[in-house]
């Protein structure tokens, strides 16, 4: 299931704060892209009786069911780019554009 890392649920707690929006959950959507790429939607809302909700790292998440497939398995982190430049990315088997991160030799 999707998963926050710490990083990226510390910032959302502190986005939610900063605008107005405490309380409200994270909803999630995701599109493919023709390239294969995927275009991630993010904001905060209360939800819906349709929409999927789960938790992860003290986060309340929501999101359509027809998103799942997209979502599933990826993982929303919060990461400093470049010195200064820090951003939500996502880690998603399933975007073209996706790098796994090299495996650790024992």
């Amino acid at each position: 299931m999707f998963e926050l890392t710490e990083s990226a649920a510390e910032q959302v707690r502190i986005a939610s704060k900063e605008g107005g929006t405490e309380g409200m959950s994270l909803r999630l959507a995701a599109k493919m892209k023709q390239d294969g790429s995927i275009d991630y939607l993010m904001g905060f809302d209360e939800g819906n009786d349709e929409d999927i909700r789960l938790i992860s790292n003290g986060v309340e998440i929501v999101m359509a069911p027809e998103f799942i497939p997209l979502l599933e398995d990826a993982v929303m982190d919060y990461v400093e780019l470049e010195a200064g430049d820090f951003r939500f990315i996502f880690m998603n088997p399933l975007d073209a554009n996706y790098e796994p991160p090299p495996r650790k030799r024992n």
